[in-house]
């Protein structure tokens, strides 16, 4: 064990593995030195909620070559986005969030936010997306959290959008496309396209595309797509293995709400897995995801035999 006084840092050797360990000089990610009313020094953790007199450097040691943990050994289905952001510093990240405002989109945007990231609530109604960003504040007062209108349903909308963030002049590091209605009634959006493609995927795919050049100046950077499980329950080809247009945005008559969203879950594997082959080369990287099992959320307020469903399936899902 030896102490540097001058440099402030303290290192030891483990006496069987000879591993060497040391006192970083900065504060963990989300700690904060504070001084009380009678000048002595205390520590607050703003994710934990939680105050300490003790230095909390001494518990947190960094290895002087530490072996990384592979994922797999890392994290399960039980994991939560906090531990698995635990001890990252996101500060300077700039990240977007479709559909922010509720269920794990809200919770991708909270703990990205407590680690630092500056998080863009991309929110269909704007008073949704304002609250949400109150509670983010709510937790910690120094979170980097805006909310944009965001419609998918409205090409124009998501145009406005691209416009408005790209005249911040801000990079963007992570996208991530977590927007979705699921078992809505059939219904045409304002650019005559069947609702769940657009807002599922067609709008997602249009705002990948104009905000492309901002995603290959920011690289390393990474667009998310949320996919689900339920692209395996479906066929977008027509008899012949060619894609079949008229599959992707029905009429009423050919319309079956659960095929709708399947389909548009399969149309977001194909292109997270394209958009990865295209931009992968200008590091941008591209991942769809299945977020769990049936998550408890509020995609299924269209009809009340979903409802009825997700609440007999409340005590098998993952929670948010």
């Amino acid at each position: 064990f030896s102490c540097s006084h001058l440099e402030e840092k303290t290192q030891w050797e483990h006496p069987k593995s000879g591993k060497r360990k040391r006192v970083a000089g900065d504060l963990p990610y989300g700690w904060e030195q504070e001084t009380d009313e009678s000048g002595q020094v205390y520590f607050v953790d703003h994710i934990n909620k939680r105050t300490t007199y003790l230095d909390p450097r001494l518990a947190f040691t960094v290895e002087d070559n530490p072996v990384k943990p592979t994922t797999r050994q890392k994290y399960d289905g039980n994991s939560t986005a906090m531990e698995i952001l635990q001890g990252r510093d996101l500060s300077g990240k700039v990240v977007i969030i479709t559909g922010a405002n509720s269920g794990i989109g809200f919770e991708t945007a909270k703990s990205l936010a407590l680690h630092g990231a500056c998080v863009i609530l991309a929110c269909r109604s704007l008073a949704r997306g304002k609250d949400a960003v109150q509670r983010i504040l709510g937790e910690w007062h120094k979170a980097k959290v805006e909310a944009m209108t965001l419609d998918l349903a409205s090409l124009q909308s998501v145009q406005h959008f691209a416009e408005a963030f790209k005249s911040k002049n801000l990079p963007l590091h992570i996208l991530i496309c977590n927007a979705a209605v699921f078992g809505a009634p059939w219904s045409l959006t304002e650019d005559g396209l069947e609702s769940t493609f657009q807002v599922n995927h067609l709008g997602h795919f249009y705002l990948v595309q104009l905000l492309e050049d901002v995603l290959r100046q920011s690289s390393p950077a990474r667009v998310v797509v949320v996919s689900s499980e339920s692209h395996r329950f479906t066929e977008i080809n027509d008899s012949s293995g060619k894609l079949d247009f008229s599959l992707l945005s029905p009429p009423k008559k050919d319309y079956w709400a659960m095929l709708a969203y399947n389909r548009s879950k399969l149309c977001n594997i194909l292109f997270s897995n394209e958009l990865n082959r295209r931009l992968s080369p200008h590091g941008v990287t591209s991942n769809s995801v299945h977020p769990g099992n049936m998550i408890y959320s509020s995609l299924h307020r269209h009809w009340w035999l979903y409802t009825l469903l997700f609440t007999l399936a409340r005590p098998f899902t993952k929670s948010m």
